[in-house]
C-alpha cells in the first residue's frame, strides 16, 4: 500500500475519542497503583476498555502477564518480514510516591483545561495505552493491507520489581516476541515528543565501616567509623573515576554528565556529641553509562574495597591520633560493601532503520531530531531498566519516544497536552507508511 494512501486511511488522532477513553482509563488509576505489597496493580481493569475497540482478540489476552493486540493481520501466519511494536506499562507508581499525604486525589480523575488532560497516568503511562489503542482502532476499522504488521503490546507491571515473572520478561521467557524481532520496536515511555537514544544504569551500593566506640575526649583509644568512611570513600572514588572515566559515546549520545560515583545517605546509630561510635554506613549509586559493563563496575568497586581493607593503615589518617588499627588490642576498622538491584542504561542504533524513520517522521512533526536526548531519570525505577535492557539484549532494534511532559512525569500536578498526543499520533501514522516504502 502506498505510504500517502496509508496516511490518508488512518487520518488525525481522532479527539473526542481518545478523551473519553482516557477518562475511562484514568478512572482506573486508583486500583492501578503499584507499590508491593500494599499496592498490586489491577491492570485487567485497564485492559477491559481497550478490548471494547475493533480488532481485539479474546485468545490473545495474556492476563496479568500483559495484553496483546494485533489488529493487522490477525493471523501470525500472514506475518512478513517488516514488525511494528510498541510497549507501554499499564500502571504506574503509586499516589503517595515521593509527595507524602497531600496528594491531590482529585488526579485518579481526568480534568480539562483547554489543552490540558490532567490526572495520574496521563503522560506518564495511560495515555499512551489510550493514544496506541486508538492507533490500533483505527487500523482495525479502515483494515489497510500493509507490508507490515502492526503490534501493540501493554506491559503490566513495569514499575517494580518486587514481583517477577510478568511483564515483558514472562513475554521473553515464553518466546511471545521472537516473530517481532524482524522490525523496529518503538517503546512509547518517554516524554516531550523527542526521540531518547539513551539511558542511563544505576548500582544502588551500600558501604558498613565498623570502628571502635570510645569517648571522644581520648580519639587515641578509638577507631573513628566516620573519618574511616569518608577517607575510604575518597580513595574509592578516585580509584573508580581513573577506571571509568568520560567516554567519547557520551558526547555523541548527548549525555550531560558521564559516568559518576557518589554518596547520598548516611546513617550512623546515634548517641551523644561526645562519642565516637562503633559503626555508621554511607549509601549511594552509581550512575553508569551504557558503553560501560555493570558487572564490570560491581567487581572493580569490590576490589577497591578489598583491598582497602588489607592495606586499611596506608589509608589517609585525619590528625594526629586518627588511627584505623589499635595493635595493642587487635583491632582493626573494617569496610563491607553491598550492592541492591542494578540495572544497566541502554543505547539506541543510531544507524538502525527504526532510528531513520522515527526521526523523519518526528521531523515531519515540526521538530528537530538533532536536539535528540538521553534520560537518567528511567534508571531510578528498576523494573523499567531492567525491562527496556531486557529487550535490548534479546536482539531487538528498539528505539524510544513519548509524547506526554518531561515536566509533569510522576509530578504532583500530572497532565498532558491533547495536542502533543495528537501529533504523537502523526509520528506513528508516519512510522507505519514509511516502514511501507
Amino acid at each position: 500500500m502506498a505510504s500517502q494512501q496509508v496516511k490518508e486511511s488512518l487520518g488525525t488522532l481522532n479527539k473526542d475519542s481518545f478523551v473519553a477513553l482516557l477518562t475511562n482509563l484514568i478512572g482506573e488509576s486508583k486500583f492501578v497503583q503499584n507499590n508491593p505489597p500494599d499496592l498490586i496493580p489491577e491492570e485487567d481493569r485497564v485492559v477491559k476498555h481497550v478490548l471494547d475497540y475493533p480488532g481485539t482478540e479474546p485468545g490473545k489476552i495474556l492476563s496479568f502477564v500483559g495484553m496483546h493486540m494485533d489488529v493487522v493481520t490477525a493471523n501470525p501466519n500472514d506475518w512478513v518480514c517488516l514488525f511494528f511494536f510498541f510497549a507501554f506499562d499499564l500502571s504506574f507508581l503509586s499516589q503517595n510516591y515521593g509527595f507524602g499525604l497531600d496528594w491531590n486525589l482529585i488526579l485518579l480523575q481526568l480534568s480539562i483545561d483547554g489543552e490540558k488532560l490532567r490526572g495520574r497516568g496521563t503522560t506518564d503511562c495511560l495515555g499512551h495505552v489510550a493514544l496506541v489503542t486508538e492507533l490500533m482502532r483505527r487500523l482495525g476499522e479502515t483494515k489497510p493491507k500493509l507490508k507490515s504488521t502492526v503490534v501493540a503490546v501493554f506491559i503490566a507491571n513495569e514499575e517494580n520489581s518486587a514481583i517477577t515473572g510478568v511483564g515483558v520478561d514472562a513475554l521473553v521467557k515464553d518466546g511471545l516476541l521472537d516473530k517481532l524481532k524482524g522490525g523496529p520496536l518503538y517503546w512509547i515511555d518517554t516524554a516531550d515528543k523527542q526521540p531518547c537514544i539513551g539511558t542511563g544504569g544505576i548500582i544502588p551500593w551500600k558501604l558498613h565501616v565498623t570502628g571502635k566506640l570510645f569517648h571522644s575526649g581520648l580519639p587515641h583509644k578509638a577507631i573513628n567509623p566516620l573519618e574511616l568512611t569518608m577517607e575510604a570513600l575518597k580513595e574509592i572514588q578516585t580509584r573508580f573515576y581513573r577506571d571509568f572515566p568520560p567516554h567519547p559515546e557520551e558526547q555523541v549520545y548527548g549525555f550531560a554528565t558521564p559516568s559518576t560515583m557518589k554518596p547520598t545517605q548516611w546513617n550512623y546509630p546515634g548517641g551523644g556529641i561526645n562519642q565516637i561510635p562503633f559503626e555508621c554506613t554511607v549509601s549511594g549509586d552509581v550512575r553508569l553509562t551504557p558503553f560501560y559493563n555493570v558487572k564490570d563496575v560491581i567487581e572493580k568497586l569490590q576490589e577497591y574495597v578489598d583491598d582497602i581493607n588489607e592495606n586499611i593503615e596506608k589509608l589517609d589518617t585525619r590528625g594526629p591520633v586518627s588511627k584505623y588499627a589499635l595493635h595493642d588490642e587487635n583491632i582493626r576498622g573494617s569496610l563491607t560493601l553491598t550492592f541492591d538491584e542494578a540495572n544497566a542504561g541502554v543505547a539506541c542504533n543510531l544507524d538502525s532503520r527504526g532510528f531513520h524513520v522515527l526521526c523523519k517522521a518526528t521531523e515531519e512533526g515540526s521538530w528537530t531530531c538533532k536536539t535528540l536526548f538521553n534520560h537518567w531519570e528511567f534508571a531510578t525505577h528498576s523494573r523499567t531498566a531492567s525491562e527496556r535492557f531486557i529487550i535490548f539484549d534479546e536482539g531487538f532494534d528498539v528505539q524510544t519516544a513519548g509524547y506526554g511532559l518531561m515536566a509533569t512525569y510522576h509530578a504532583k500536578n500530572e497532565y498532558c497536552l491533547l495536542s502533543d498526543m495528537g501529533q504523537g499520533y502523526q509520528v506513528f501514522v508516519s512510522i507505519i507508511s514509511q516502514l511501507e516504502d
